[in-house]
């Protein structure tokens, strides 16, 4: 049986209809259309799914929607504003720090939390912040330059 539930999803409210089962990943992808945020394993071990839960990043393909209800959630689209990408996002751009993209919004979204609670890391305390996110590409080296040049601005 469907249950509706509200959720606060990249500073805007929803009401959305979902089984109990259903994680937050597929009712971002599948109800709402938010597809930024990737799925890759499904199991917990990449770090593609994440997004921020209060500012924390979380899991979105082990996490429960309804569990979601009452935080802010953040998705990769939430990140850009007015036509304006956020400075991670162009940073992973000029420093090429991407290639397939796939883990990019989850990475994106690890590096954010960071920032966020400390705005000058040093370089291991970025490869910490980012080691739950998995690349398969790039090696590493840009996605930490990427981040430490933001840092620094």
């Amino acid at each position: 049986m469907k249950q509706l539930i509200t959720l606060n999803i990249n500073g805007e409210t929803y009401e959305v209809a979902v089984e109990p089962r259903t994680t937050l990943f597929d009712m971002l992808h599948d109800k709402l259309g938010l597809t930024g945020t990737k799925k890759s394993c499904d199991l917990g071990n990449c770090g593609s799914c994440t997004v921020l839960i209060d500012n924390k990043p979380v899991l979105s393909c082990l996490i429960l929607a309804v569990e979601a209800q009452g935080k802010d959630i953040l998705t990769i689209e939430g990140l850009e504003k007015n036509g304006q990408l956020h400075p991670l996002q162009q940073a992973f751009i000029d420093y090429a720090a991407l290639q397939c993209g796939f883990c990019t919004p989850g990475m994106i979204l690890s590096a954010k939390a960071l920032l966020d609670s400390n705005p000058q890391p040093t370089e291991e305390e970025v490869k910490e912040a980012i080691s739950g996110n998995l690349c398969r590409c790039t090696g590493y080296t840009n996605i930490v330059e990427a981040i430490l040049k933001v840092a620094r601005r």
